[in-house]
């Protein structure tokens, strides 16, 4: 069974940064896609980034791109999302999911709980 455990989030004022982490236990990302998503009120549940553990790739939605960075330690075991100027409409519930890489895309099946991130203006 593979877990996702997240840390990070909290509440800052706009222009401010944040860095969440996502460990995958008991294996390394290399044969999966690791995303995260942002959950809104109202809306439905949004990828902002991705990053292919066999390659290194990642994209980013058109919201976050030149503002959050995907990266991976060395040990290929925890996946970040360093949020800068941050803005209000990231407020949102910060989701890391991830599917290997045989999984059809987006098909992201296996999720962690969730860590609120809160931008005042």
């Amino acid at each position: 069974q593979v877990d996702l455990v997240e840390s990070g989030g909290g509440s800052v004022q706009a222009g401010d940064s944040l860095r969440l982490s996502c460990e995958i236990s008991g294996r390394t990302i290399r044969n999966y896609v690791m995303a995260y998503f942002r959950q809104t009120p109202g809306r439905d549940r949004q990828r902002i980034a991705n990053y292919y553990g066999s390659s290194g790739a990642r994209h980013y939605a058109d919201s976050v791109r030149g503002r959050f960075t995907i990266s991976v330690d060395s040990a290929e075991k925890t996946v970040y999302l360093q949020m800068n100027n941050l803005k209000p409409e990231d407020t949102g519930v910060y989701y890391c999911a991830a599917r290997r890489l045989s999984t059809p895309a987006d098909a992201y099946n296996i999720w962690g709980h969730g860590t609120q991130v809160t931008v005042s203006a």
